[in-house]
């Protein structure tokens, strides 16, 4: 029996000519990274557990990357950016990427990609759920709590059970009504947020492949939604390509063998799939937005690990071009890079970030922002009564802000359609 692209690459960070699922081994990690919400938990049971003496592993492998709660006055915020700086300045951690200083990235997962942390055949373990984003670049890629996390500061391995996977294949040709977050809805709407608990999710098929890396991080993005312990896609040219332009370390190509066993396999046509959502207050409460259209709005939200990158505010431009909004649209760069580049990507000659400021959007500055909520001075929090449509990850009561509001998740396409019209709105009327 072969192995799947998951079990080798864990197969090979524990030293081993072959794994199962269930087994439990060691792992050598690549890359840990952590954020300002997590970072400074994870440093105390650092020091507390391994002691005055306490040594990081690897410094070159430590990467942290201040993202969420970055742009407010609230002192706990704030204090926490702070326990990052101090503790980068004390053990001399080159990674670190300190806000306030042309060092800042913006969003940890999109950062990751882009300064080349990502390497296809590596691990990389990360104190944040949404860490699976980085299994597009096919490697393996997922989220751990604080206490594993400090345990892989100190020595550099984890203890791990290998997952069962499931695969997911999309024939055809993409429509231009379609985007990768209208996929990954379809398979949340079908296995629900449990269905992935403790499993590797596999993307594969003409569709996928067809995908640049944007595109390919929202699916793996949201594996995590499905209660998964990763995301993957095999690494292509179209990986190579965006790898080599960013890092000159090497790396290795894993795919999965014919024979491997998969718990199930999902086949879709995406001709036969359309604009989806998922309804409060559940990522998987999936609906068509056919069936919710004319649902009236009071604030829209293009932005996120899921929905804040160059892709996403292209294909949002394509609808909003020569519009203006008719309810309050915020444009969240994913990264500071993505920000710069809304200044330089064009639609018929005008750039996006003119687009959007023509149309009436907020542009805010590159973080986190209200995907997570925040303090009540984050741009764009969702306040009481609120009814949101957004390219975030999660609806669940109160995690863009107010417990009150409602938030729809759809599409950069299908969010820039209701943001023109003031109503969910579904894109193909714009396309």
């Amino acid at each position: 029996m072969g192995m799947t692209i998951t079990e080798k690459i864990m197969a090979k960070s524990a030293g081993k000519k072959r794994v199962e699922p269930g087994e439990s081994i060691w792992l050598n990690v690549d890359v840990l990274m952590t954020h300002d919400v997590c970072g400074p938990p994870t440093i105390d049971i650092w020091k507390r557990e391994f002691g005055d003496k306490a040594k990081i592993w690897d410094k070159e492998k430590l990467v942290i990357f201040p993202d969420h709660y970055i742009f407010t006055k609230n002192p706990q915020a704030n204090r926490n950016v702070n326990i990052l700086r101090e503790f980068a300045n004390e053990y001399n951690v080159p990674n670190y990427y300190d806000v306030g200083t042309d060092r800042y990235k913006g969003v940890c997962h999109i950062a990751l990609a882009e300064e080349g942390y990502n390497l296809p055949g590596t691990v990389l373990f990360g104190t944040d759920s949404h860490t699976c984003t980085s299994g597009a670049f096919g490697m393996f890629s997922t989220g751990v709590g604080n206490t594993d996390a400090a345990f892989i500061l100190g020595t550099g391995k984890i203890w791990e059970k290998v997952p069962e996977s499931l695969k997911f294949i999309f024939e055809g040709n993409m429509p231009e009504y379609l985007t990768a977050k209208d996929l990954i809805l379809m398979i949340l709407g079908d296995i629900t947020t449990d269905g992935g608990t403790y499993r590797a999710l596999e993307f594969d098929g003409e569709a996928i492949f067809s995908m640049q890396m944007d595109e390919r991080m929202t699916l793996t993005n949201m594996a995590i939604e499905a209660g998964a312990m990763n995301g993957i896609i095999k690494a292509d040219e179209v990986t190579e390509k965006y790898v080599r332009e960013r890092t000159d370390k090497p790396y290795e190509i894993f795919e999965s063998d014919p024979d491997a066993k998969y718990r199930e396999v999902y086949r879709y046509n995406v001709n036969e799939i359309e604009p989806l959502v998922a309804k409060p207050h559940s990522p998987d409460n999936r609906d068509t937005v056919r069936n919710v259209a004319g649902r009236k709005l009071t604030k829209c939200y293009i932005g996120s690990c899921t929905g804040g990158k160059l892709t996403d505010f292209y294909n949002a431009a394509k609808i909003i071009f020569g519009n203006e909004v008719k309810t309050p649209t915020f444009i969240v760069p994913g990264s500071t890079y993505v920000a710069q580049q809304l200044e330089v990507e064009t639609i018929n000659g005008i750039t996006l970030k003119e687009i959007f400021e023509k149309a009436g959007c907020v542009i805010a500055q590159s973080s986190c922002a209200a995907c997570l909520g925040g303090p009540a001075d984050t741009v764009g929090r969702a306040a009481d009564g609120e009814v949101v449509i957004s390219t975030t990850n999660r609806n669940f009561p109160g995690r863009m802000g107010s417990k009150k509001s409602e938030v729809f998740l759809a599409s950069p396409l299908t969010v820039a359609a209701s943001a023109v019209t003031g109503v969910i709105t579904d894109p193909r009327e714009f396309l």
